[in-house]
């Protein structure tokens, strides 16, 4: 295999470090695009409204995975046979359902870029040669894009990497196509056990710890060496991973890591634990199912305008901090113009829907904190309707550690004082 052909100078890597550093919906620096891609139009702000793009919140996606294609199943766990995935394939494009990249998710998610109301993203696992040579070419029939993710010991010349393993000189071919390529970990193992199946011995804490530090981030490294990529997706092995694991992927630079247990994506669903609907020869209901979960819809509904938290004049306001664990939480929404009264809402961070009041008269929507805030910063959504229209506010406040552990319970009753 050669190897030493797909690699390329160290200046390149630079074009390579910047991006998305958390699970954050709203990350530093994302990936940069040409200033001609899809660019949705953003909404017309109100007089004096600082308004960011208006994105269809209400918009699903089901991300499907797929391992390999064979003319005859062997292994139903993780084989189908080519003609039951181009029939999968042809019941998405029939039932109206958009195939959009990663890529695509993942500005939605960020609310930079809106996406159909019914959508797909394609994925396939560990770097299979037949998702090169039989996969490809039917989704190139469909015009369908899609992500690999790939474990890097099981590409050809690897430790697991086999006569049925891709090769980097088929992956860069497929990266110059413009197919999405990410990570699956080094050696594909359970990353919640301390065990190393290519050295065959367990490991202790410290041991465990730069074995999972290899597995995520190393893999993820590789990558990008070897094909002069970003990448910021993290496919978890088997779906199997704890805490540890999670932050470690944080840390290593991920935007987004996706698990095996399906489930339609939402604007608000959590970055670090994305599901996925793993297709198997062994359950056809699988697909169809998840199909059926989105496919019924005839729209996304009314897409929602974020507005600026300073044009609100919040209490407290977005980034000071309070010395307090029982705030007074207000926000002026009269620069939103006719604001439908009852369709004003406010969320807190650990509390949820709060029985916020609205005062017409003065466009002020207030709640007094009743309950200790535990955290040391408190995220506040406040939602309205204003002519029809769907509007969202966001505000973060810091809460002094100290001041926090030192408030009083607002249930607790004072004891009267003797005469």
């Amino acid at each position: 295999m050669l190897q030493k052909n797909l690699l390329f100078p160290v200046a390149l890597l630079g074009l390579m470090l910047s991006g998305p550093s958390s699970f954050s919906a709203t990350p530093a620096a994302p990936p940069s695009k040409p200033a001609s891609e899809n660019k949705t139009p953003a909404a017309t702000p109100a007089p004096g409204l600082a308004s960011k793009q208006v994105v269809d919140q209400t918009a699903e996606v089901l991300v499907f995975g797929w391992h390999r294609l064979v003319d005859k199943v062997r292994r139903p766990d993780t084989e189908i046979t080519p003609q039951d995935f181009e029939k999968q394939l042809q019941e998405l494009k029939d039932h109206g359902i958009a195939v959009i990249g990663m890529q695509d998710l993942l500005a939605w998610k960020r609310g930079e870029k809106n996406i159909p109301p019914r959508a797909a993203v394609l994925t396939f696992d560990d770097g299979w040669k037949s998702q090169y040579e039989v996969a490809w070419p039917i989704l190139k029939k469909f015009g369908y894009t899609f992500t690999m993710f790939i474990y890097t010991e099981g590409v050809q010349g690897g430790h697991f990497g086999g006569g049925q393993a891709i090769t980097w000189d088929e992956l860069g071919e497929m990266r110059d196509a413009g197919i999405d390529i990410e990570a699956h970990s080094k050696t594909h193992q359970d990353l919640r056990k301390p065990y190393d199946k290519v050295t065959k011995r367990k490991l202790n804490p410290q041991e465990y710890q730069q074995w999972l530090e290899d597995e995520i981030g190393g893999s993820k490294q590789l990558l990008e060496q070897k094909l002069a990529i970003k990448v910021n997706c993290f496919a978890v092995p088997y779906g199997f991973y704890n805490e540890q694991a999670k932050q470690i992927a944080k840390n290593a630079g991920y935007e987004a890591v996706f698990t095996v247990y399906g489930q339609p994506i939402t604007y608000s669903s959590a970055l670090d634990s994305l599901g996925r609907y793993m297709i198997e020869a062994n359950k056809p209901k699988v697909f169809a199912d998840a199909v059926k979960m989105i496919g019924t819809s005839t729209s996304g509904g009314a897409p929602v305008a974020q507005v600026g938290a300073a044009n609100l004049s919040t209490q407290p306001a977005d980034g000071e901090t309070v010395r307090t664990a029982l705030p007074l939480i207000k926000a002026n929404v009269s620069a939103l113009g006719q604001v439908d009264a009852g369709s004003v809402q406010m969320r807190v961070s650990g509390l949820g829907v709060v029985p916020a009041t609205y005062d017409p008269k003065t466009g002020t929507v207030a709640y007094q904190v009743t309950q200790k805030l535990r955290d040391n910063s408190c995220t506040v959504i406040l939602t309205a309707k204003s002519e029809g229209k769907k509007v969202e506010a966001h505000w973060t406040f810091g809460i002094d550690e100290v001041a926090a552990a030192a408030a009083p319970s607002p249930t607790a009753t004072p004891t009267p004082k003797k005469k």
